[in-house]
């Protein structure tokens, strides 16, 4: 007994305290060893429900989208009177050519007025004595024609009233463009989408000699009214032919004598008038 008391006396209180520290140090120690490998003591990182959303958007997102234009709902727009008047009717309505009533002269006027709207639109559009039906132009509408006899008519004392043009069928701007499966993980490539779409736009061409003819020139050269060489006609055509082509379509652009530029219809290319000029000379013996 006294040995043992020796030696638990021989302890400082220095000692003492370090030796509970260190046990302190050695359990705090072993409590974090045990909570790192069991995984507890990291929190664990939960993304907010936003973003959970997004990611998973972004996931099922398609590669490529096609996008299609809309239709359009309503008629499309035709040539008002004024515009009417101006390349078909003017012609004759302004000089007065083959008896036509100048446009403005209400003494001329009067008469046909008198008749009725209905009367006088009948008439423009299955033609009248030296006035060809449809003045001339068998691509003008009903409410084309019916809108130039209301703009030479008012402007000659009535007060008709504009017609309102008759509905058409909807038609879509453009055709869907028929979009090529993309492989897997592969986008579809913009130029095949380009391609489609050009496919299915409209090609805008000019009107040919044949159509120009029948338009705008049948109305003199096929009757040889004031004096325009008739269609086929070679005795006719000869002496004009000797001129060249050249020179027949810089008069047929620019007008002489009684013609008038274009055939009176300034909407005309010149390409479309020379493709007339070939159209009628050729039928007559010219070989341009």
């Amino acid at each position: 007994m006294s040995n043992v008391d020796n030696e638990a006396n021989g302890y400082s209180l220095g000692q003492i305290l370090l030796a509970v520290f260190a046990g302190v140090v050695g359990i705090v120690a072993f409590v974090v060893i045990v909570a790192k490998i069991f995984g507890v003591t990291d929190p664990v990182e939960v993304d907010e429900p936003v973003a959970v959303v997004a990611k998973l958007e972004e996931n099922i997102k398609p590669v490529a989208v096609v996008e299609v234009a809309e239709e359009v709902s309503g008629a499309p727009v035709g040539k008002s009177g004024a515009e009417v008047v101006t390349a078909v009717c003017s012609m004759c309505h302004t000089a007065g050519l083959m008896n036509a009533p100048k446009i403005g002269d209400s003494g001329q006027w009067e008469p046909r007025i008198a008749q009725g709207y209905e009367t006088l639109v009948k008439h423009a559009i299955e033609g009248i004595r030296t006035m060809p039906a449809r003045g001339g132009n068998p691509a003008l509408t009903d409410d084309e024609v019916a809108s130039a006899v209301v703009e030479m008519a008012n402007a000659s004392g009535a007060k008709f009233t504009v017609p309102t043009p008759k509905a058409a069928e909807t038609a879509p701007v453009a055709k869907e463009a028929e979009a090529v499966p993309a492989k897997a993980g592969e986008p579809t490539k913009s130029s095949d989408l380009v391609a489609a779409a050009a496919a299915s736009a409209p090609v805008v061409a000019g009107k040919n000699g044949e159509e120009v003819y029948k338009s705008a020139c049948l109305m003199c050269h096929g009757a040889g009214l004031m004096n325009a060489p008739k269609f086929g006609d070679k005795a006719q055509w000869a002496p004009r032919i000797t001129q060249g082509y050249d020179t027949l379509v810089s008069n047929a652009v620019k007008g002489v004598r009684m013609m008038p530029a274009k055939g009176g219809n300034p909407a005309l290319s010149d390409a479309e008038v020379a493709a007339a000029v070939k159209h009628m000379a050729n039928a007559a013996g010219a070989g341009f």
